[in-house]
């Protein structure tokens, strides 16, 4: 008889898969206890598949998205009461919070000349007491130049735009048109009642930020003071940052601030000088039609152009109405051929190449910014809405930054770093 040995049939483990095996558990032990209160919130479980290849049950894939979902929705949610939470305190503290803002803005403006100033051996508070001294003599020059041309015109001007407004609505009531004249009124009504509306809402937010102080002066005053300090002491900030937030956090820190930094300075300069251009250019324009007040229309204009896309419109539609009133109709088509190229000039060239380079934003971006920060602020909100959406957007473009460099996407040599990463996380 022959025996045949029982032998056995169970395969044999190696060590490396003994090892393959602890490791796969504790990835998978580490990838479960690491799960955020979102996930153990929603029941969310770690992704698996089933050992024996078969496909997943369609009732589980449903509710592993669905977890999924919520998990991500609780997220939103938290971001968003915390987003709320932050505009409420913002609101409450905005006597405070405004002048500092204005204050930050006009740094990004003084500061080139501080730092030249300081570049010649200047001690640093007569660095910028002089630039701040000179910028201010510079504006009130400014308006003391172009006051006795609005004094001596602007009477006339009412006058002329009284007549002119006359003859418009007879042109309207007349044909083709042949409006009713219950209509005008009633159409002239509304725009009054909507420019004293926004009238009022202006002078209440230009006093808003000056409530603690019930004067527009004192937050003035509160402005040059805090631009004074900041231009002097700026450059401590960031290392006092780095000492208080620590190592790692103050650098990521630091990287933010100086981000943003750059590209609210960026903005501000980059608008200065499309804003010069379209002001130049108009403003000759204005003086070779010979339209009245052309210099105080340049100013604006000027000014205008710091609030995106909605001051250069506002700006032109004021040219042109003191062009028709003043000059006829004849003039004022002239005015507005000459805002349309000047403008195409700002669109498709200078905005383009200078605004590319300062903010990277679409211009649905900048439009929707301006129309929340106006409808929230007014015209306060209008200016601040631009530079507050470029910041936010440098803030989440960072955050990218540090997400590719999680998922390999982007090396660390990849990253445009604005501040020394020899003493930061990545060193």
């Amino acid at each position: 008889m022959i025996l045949v040995s029982e032998e056995n049939t169970e395969p044999e483990v190696s060590p490396e898969d003994v090892s393959l095996e602890d490791e796969t558990e504790e990835t998978v032990q580490t990838a479960t206890s690491e799960r955020d209160f979102a996930d153990a919130l929603v029941g969310s479980e770690p992704e698996s598949h089933p050992a024996d290849g078969l496909a997943m049950d369609r009732g589980d894939a449903i509710g592993r998205s669905g977890r999924w979902l919520a998990g991500w929705c609780l997220r939103l949610l938290v971001i968003a009461a915390a987003a709320w939470v932050l505009g409420e305190v913002a609101s409450v503290v905005w006597s405070g919070i405004l002048p500092v803002v204005l204050s930050i803005i006009l740094c990004t403006i003084l500061w080139p000349l501080v730092r030249r100033l300081r570049g010649w051996h200047f001690p640093p508070a007569l660095a910028v007491l002089t630039t701040i001294v000179g910028f201010f003599v510079a504006i009130g020059a400014i308006f003391v130049a172009i006051a006795p041309s609005v004094a001596s015109q602007a009477r006339d001007l009412y006058d002329r735009g009284t007549e002119g407004v006359e003859q418009v609505l007879d042109w309207i009531a007349g044909p083709p048109l042949n409006l009713d004249t219950a209509q005008l009124d009633s159409f002239i009504e509304q725009a009054q009642e909507w420019i004293k509306s926004q009238a009022s809402t202006i002078t209440e937010t230009a006093l808003s930020g000056a409530s603690a102080a019930t004067s527009v002066i004192v937050t003035l005053v509160m402005v040059i003071v805090l631009t004074f300090f900041f231009l002097k002491d700026g450059d401590q900030f960031l290392p006092m940052v780095r000492r208080v937030a620590g190592r790692r956090v103050g650098w990521h820190l630091s990287e933010v601030a100086t981000r943003c930094w750059k590209t609210l300075g960026g903005f501000i300069r980059t608008q200065a000088i499309v804003s010069f251009i379209d002001a130049f250019f108009i403003g000759l324009g204005l003086v070779f039609m010979s339209v009245p007040l052309a210099g105080p229309l340049a100013i604006i204009t000027f000014f205008g152009g710091f609030i995106p896309i909605v001051g250069a419109f506002t700006a032109g539609a004021l040219a042109v109405l003191i062009a028709l009133v003043a000059n006829g109709f004849t003039t004022a088509v002239a005015v507005l051929i000459l805002i349309i190229a000047v403008q195409q000039l700002e669109g498709n060239i200078l905005q383009p190449v200078l605004q590319s380079k300062a903010m990277k934003m679409h211009a649905a971006v900048i439009l929707l910014s301006v129309t929340v920060g106006s409808g929230l602020f007014g015209i306060i909100g209008a200016f601040l809405a631009v530079p507050a959406a470029a910041m936010v957007t440098e803030v989440l473009r960072y955050l990218g930054d540090l997400t590719d460099l999680k998922t390999g996407e982007k090396s660390i040599e990849e990253v445009a770093f604005a501040t020394d990463t020899a003493d930061g996380p990545f060193a």
